[in-house]
């Protein structure tokens, strides 16, 4: 996409750009149903639904539909756009773009999402929109709950359900060098190779223990048992515990290391 500047047949190079005022003068003509402020305004903000959706090509959707589906979004924008609050078209409608392809994306996502879920998500993406058309700023989860009446956990899980899904491989950050990725933030640092190999070797070196060093040994540092309570369960005296218990590590740490 990078240096494209061609879809669904609309040169965006060739695109006007409109100033703040024009933008005013023709959203309200376009509201009172004139159809040539509605094109102009159509045409003049191609370039921030082309920006919008910059974000989404790494999904693997074919841009031209998400152009067009963002051209959607510009066009509830420019419908529902209010004049008279003194806030940029731009701050309104790049939300609502961004909003409609994220519902399309949503709706075709290879990941179902139960349907009570999914109407709260719809509710909740309503509602937002509502609310941005009433105020000059993004409202929070929390606004958004208390508008309708629901609690803030209920909202978040239903946004997090409904978000298009992130590649491991993509990246997040790039100094010129290899790009972090995702995985490189979210990778088990636990269990690892080296990790699995040191468990398989433990548990074939306490395999190799006797019936009494293995019981004395869960006594000691399983169950937290001192040597002179392992030593009354076993029926043995503290001396001969601590003997076994030595005999053992000390044999489980030559098959590890040799391991």
């Amino acid at each position: 996409m990078q240096g494209k500047v061609e879809i669904c047949g609309v040169n965006t190079a060739r695109l006007k750009t409109l100033k703040n005022e024009e933008m005013v003068r023709l959203l309200r003509l376009a509201q009172q149903g004139d159809e040539t402020a509605r094109q102009q305004l159509i045409e003049g903000n191609l370039r921030l639904v082309l920006s919008v959706i910059q974000k989404f090509l790494s999904r693997g959707e074919n841009p031209d539909d998400l152009f067009q589906v963002g051209c959607v979004g510009l066009l509830k924008a420019i419908a529902n756009f209010n004049t008279d609050l003194n806030v940029r078209f731009s701050t309104y409608g790049v939300p609502m773009i961004e909003g409609e392809v994220k519902r399309y994306l949503r709706d075709y996502s290879a990941i179902r999402v139960s349907r009570s879920v999914r109407d709260t998500a719809y509710k909740v993406l309503q509602c937002k929109e509502a609310m941005l058309a009433e105020g000059e700023h993004e409202p929070t989860l929390e606004e958004i709950a208390g508008r309708l009446e629901l609690s803030t956990e209920t909202v978040s899980n239903a946004m997090d359900a409904i978000a298009a899904p992130v590649s491991l491989y993509d990246p997040v950050y790039s100094d010129g060098g290899d790009p972090l990725t995702v995985m490189d933030q979210v990778r088990d640092t636990k269990n690892t190779d080296e990790k699995w190999l040191e468990r398989i070797a433990l548990r074939e070196a306490i395999s190799a223990l006797n019936p009494r060093e293995k019981r004395i040994l869960a006594l000691r540092f399983f169950d937290g048992k001192t040597q002179m309570e392992v030593a009354s369960l076993v029926g043995i005296s503290q001396a001969q515990v601590s003997r076994l218990e030595k005999n053992a590590i000390t044999s489980l740490r030559k098959a590890i290391c040799v391991s």
